[in-house]
């Protein structure tokens, strides 16, 4: 019997079979027509050799695949995007599918510690922590409520420990009453002048793993979110909104036509990667959007390289 996730069509029109072929991962037998297993069986048997046991080697082991905590804290947020609950399940079957990590999916900020505790104030048992993941898949939203400890520990897991941080969207409206953030994710919540709208991009680094797949440029609507407090000589930008084809509008505040919308950037001894695409959740359902994410994932935890050596802004 197919899988009837395969026949569900979202804005994109692209089906999960499609998108799985996309991403280069291998496509579950549900995906195959009932009908025609029993055939493809038998043609597959008929292509066996005829090996020998002697002849078979033994299996060698899987390597260990990383671990990501997905962390969406959206408790006090100001107009919650209902694309958030979509958006982690991506990346979740992207790193389950792939094997390249499993993952951690939380809502609760008190993980967000090396030593976490259970809202009793004894220390929790099991589960993720900063001490056994390798990165954080970022999705919160305006107000979090962290400790001073927890933030500090926040910063050494990145810092100091040299592990990933991938944000999406509203990251940058997240912790705006902690500066240090802001020095860690690059830059801070600006407005979006367009609200959803239609736009081209500029792909200012096709060289980086997470945006070598784009075009040139390309088209996207979304929520382009504005940034403010950001400086290139401290980020690479790698995807800008061509803001001379957009109508004009008094809510941008910039005049140079700089409006970064993905940048990589280095803290310490860990990579930090972010872009404000993402605020449909028929986004995430675009394989170039959510092979951009999943790389950055890779990119972060070291398991592709990337320059992420800052770079002024094209004349």
């Amino acid at each position: 019997m197919s899988d009837p996730r395969d026949d569900n069509k979202h804005d994109t029109g692209v089906t999960r079979a499609d998108f799985l072929r996309t991403m280069g991962l291998a496509i579950p037998l549900g995906a195959i027509p009932f009908g025609s297993l029993a055939s493809f069986s038998a043609r597959a048997h008929a292509a066996e050799p005829n090996v020998k046991s002697a002849d078979v080697q033994p299996a060698q082991p899987r390597p260990a695949r990383k671990k990501v905590l997905a962390w969406a804290d959206t408790r006090n947020g100001i107009a919650q995007h209902d694309s958030v609950s979509h958006a982690i399940s991506v990346i979740e079957r992207l790193g389950y599918e792939s094997g390249t990590y499993d993952t951690y999916i939380r809502t609760d900020s008190n993980i967000i510690s090396k030593k976490p505790m259970m809202t009793t104030g004894k220390p929790a048992s099991g589960g993720p922590s900063l001490n056994n993941v390798d990165a954080i898949f970022f999705l919160g939203h305006r107000d979090i409520e962290l400790t001073d400890d927890q933030k500090a520990d926040l910063v050494s897991f990145i810092k100091d420990d040299g592990k990933g941080f991938v944000a999406t969207h509203t990251a940058t409206t997240a912790l705006l009453q902690w500066p240090e953030f802001g020095e860690l994710m690059g830059g801070r919540y600006d407005g979006h002048p367009w609200g959803s709208a239609p736009g081209t991009l500029i792909n200012e680094d096709p060289t980086f793993p997470a945006t070598k797949h784009f075009a040139g440029t390309f088209p996207m609507t979304d929520e382009f979110y504005q940034t403010m407090e950001y400086s290139r000589e401290k980020m690479r930008v790698l995807l800008r909104l061509d803001v001379s084809k957009m109508p004009p509008n008094t809510g941008v505040h910039r005049t140079d036509g700089d409006f970064p919308l993905a940048w990589a950037k280095m803290y310490g001894k860990g990579r930090v990667f972010y872009s404000s695409l993402g605020h449909a959740a028929a986004t995430w359902d675009i394989p170039d959007v959510s092979k951009m994410y999943f790389e950055a994932l890779k990119w972060s935890m070291g398991l592709t390289p990337g320059d992420a050596t800052p770079r002024p802004f094209p004349k």
